[in-house]
């Protein structure tokens, strides 16, 4: 995903920045503040408040929360911390509310297409590792207890939280400049993006929604978007991130949980406008997974606000939910 400030959200005075990485990728934070905080103690701060989510859910570290939980026998009920907590109940709503279009249980089929952490060969499995990898996905086998703050392991299950955990990541850094007298913030990680406040000068942070620069740059007629963010986040997911070809074949890292299928028609782009960046993180993939059609008139009767680029033989099509095209800035 390609989200980063329009020309218009240019330096202006008093506005500072921070960056870091976190989950594989990188994070930045622009901010107004009238107590002008230590920079060294903001920056130490943020990174430590992500080094914890990337500790508890993080699939490329063996010492990670979740790959304990991957790890653990049939019937363990596991104890989860606040993050991991707040995450996976979220996910599980998602693929609840996505009829299991978001499904936090799909990395053994993620592998087995030759993705993630854990990815295996290229190109298409065989049968067996395919029937092999659909038995042990499967959201509704998660038995969460948000009461007891536990999680029962039913055997084999493999929890993935990485199309949601960097839209948490942005949350929780908001919650902390918050907490410590930031009057206004531009939170970043992986493009994901949540603004609170106003500049220096009066004005919102003001965002260009982009997909691929370089299609875009093919498709006459395609209007930039800019969008205004105040208590808002907007994440983008799409098939040019990831993706692979093998035998002629390009494969998607975008994988159907219902079908055990990579997405064929996947969107090139789709952008989710949302509350909080966790729910739209987890959104923009549950609406790639359904598709152009199927995800947009998804998304116009939950009231969401997404953005869909899809491709045809004139380049990129847009179409817009009303949702969305209520948060076009002037």
């Amino acid at each position: 995903m390609t989200i980063s400030p329009s020309p218009s959200s240019a330096h202006a005075a008093h506005v500072h920045a921070l960056r870091g990485q976190t989950m594989g990728t990188t994070w930045s934070v622009q901010y107004v503040s009238a107590a002008r905080p230590d920079l060294h103690a903001l920056h130490d701060a943020i990174q430590a408040r992500l080094d914890v989510v990337v500790a508890q859910m993080s699939t490329w570290q063996a010492d990670a929360d979740i790959m304990r939980f991957n790890r653990a026998q049939a019937g363990t009920s596991f104890t989860l911390q606040d993050d991991f907590l707040q995450v996976l109940k979220t996910a599980l709503e998602v693929a609840a509310t996505s009829h299991g279009a978001f499904d936090p249980t799909l990395s053994p089929l993620v592998a087995a297409w030759g993705f993630g952490a854990h990815a295996e060969g290229h190109g298409r499995p065989a049968m067996d590792e395919l029937i092999a990898a659909r038995t042990r996905v499967g959201w509704q086998q998660l038995q969460l207890d948000a009461v007891q703050r536990c999680v029962i392991q039913p055997g084999g299950v493999m929890l993935d939280l990485s199309a949601i955990a960097k839209g948490y990541g942005v949350d929780v850094v908001a919650r902390l400049l918050r907490v410590r007298g930031v009057e206004a913030a531009l939170i970043e990680v992986g493009g994901e993006l949540y603004g609170y406040g106003r500049k220096a000068d009066g004005t919102p942070w003001r965002v260009l929604v982009e997909s691929s620069p370089d299609e875009e740059a093919d498709s006459e007629g395609l209007e930039p978007r800019v969008l205004a963010l105040d208590r808002l986040a907007v994440a983008t997911s799409g098939d040019r991130w990831h993706a692979y070809t093998h035998d002629g074949r390009r494969y998607s890292h975008t994988i159907d949980p219902r079908t055990g299928e990579p997405v064929t028609d996947a969107a090139a782009a789709v952008t989710v406008i949302a509350a909080d960046a966790m729910h739209a993180d987890a959104w923009a993939t549950a609406l790639t997974v359904m598709g152009p059609e199927e995800g947009h008139a998804f998304a116009v009767r939950q009231d969401l606000a997404a953005r869909f680029l899809q491709r045809d033989a004139g380049g990129l099509r847009e179409t817009m939910t009303p949702a969305f095209e209520r948060h076009l800035a002037a």
